[in-house]
């Protein structure tokens, strides 16, 4: 379970969006808490229309003066990374694995865009690095109870996140909501949308046999006590963020892959669809 937090921060009021959520779960997980900022060379003078944090000095009052909003009783460092480098997400991602970090916290804003951080450089590094990533977006409500919603495929990278996330649900007394989702011919897309051109009633059949596979998959999970399943039938983005709604759900938690390849998850899978679609936090699970 998540005990070893790390919390990048660039000074500014829109980071700072995340703060809420590791309040909570530090709270909740009796984990440490390490808030870091590093140095960026050739930074500008302003980031988020707030002067940017430059010198070392500056930047250990501001994470000094961060630490202070946390409870009393919750364990918090600091550290200052004072050596100016280009590659701040490469920085982060190195001081995760140093810290030996098991979970790292951030909010999703960037000067190049709030989808480009979301699913670009730094989440990419970092969670390539095998450490999972709790994103939310600046706008995001106060932490709130609900579900966590948890779509699966099938395969052994989305049900790698199941472990985590039982346990996560468990420490946070939130219920599991699983969600399984078999496309339609009129959402197949590429090689199998072809095919569905080619073969339709043949294609149609074989969707029909994946339903009721997934039934089978979903009966055979190890699943803790008030966990849920739902399968449904249509565009895999959409239903997840109406799920969400449906539901009510507080998170949505994705098992992505680590070892076969980041580029092909970050362009290839719903989740950077999904984010242009929900507010809520999205919990990144390297398998």
């Amino acid at each position: 379970m998540f005990k070893r937090l790390i919390i990048p921060l660039d000074g500014s009021r829109l980071a700072e969006a995340i703060l809420p959520t590791a309040i909570r779960l530090a709270e909740k997980l009796s984990a440490h808490a390490t808030l870091v900022h590093v140095i960026e060379r050739n930074a500008p003078r302003k980031i988020h229309g707030e002067p940017h944090l430059s010198e070392a000095d500056e930047a250990q009052t501001y994470l000094e003066e961060i630490r202070s909003r946390f409870p009393p009783g919750i364990a918090v460092e600091t550290h200052v990374h004072a050596d100016a480098i280009e590659d701040v997400a490469g920085s982060i991602a190195e001081h995760a694995r140093e810290f030996a970090s098991d979970l790292v916290l951030m909010c999703t804003h960037g000067r190049s865009g709030l989808r480009h951080l979301l699913f670009g450089t730094i989440a990419q590094k970092v969670a390539a690095s095998g450490v999972p990533v709790w994103l939310v977006r600046p706008d995001t409500p106060a932490p709130t109870s609900g579900p966590f919603l948890v779509p699966l495929d099938g395969t052994t990278v989305r049900e790698a996140a199941l472990p985590a996330a039982a346990a996560l649900a468990q420490a946070l007394g939130e219920r599991l909501h699983l969600l399984m989702i078999i496309p339609t011919l009129g959402t197949l897309t590429g090689s199998k949308s072809a095919s569905s051109l080619l073969l339709p009633a043949t294609t149609k059949e074989m969707l029909e046999f994946a339903h009721e596979d997934a039934k089978k998959y979903l009966h055979s999970l190890p699943l803790p006590p008030r966990t849920t399943a739902r399968i449904r039938r249509g565009d895999a983005t959409e239903w997840i963020t109406q799920e969400a709604q449906i539901e009510n759900a507080s998170l949505i938690i994705l098992g992505t892959s680590a070892r076969t390849g980041m580029d092909a998850f970050w362009s290839g899978s719903v989740a950077p669809r999904v984010s242009r679609h929900t507010h809520l936090p999205i919990l990144l699970i390297p398998g």
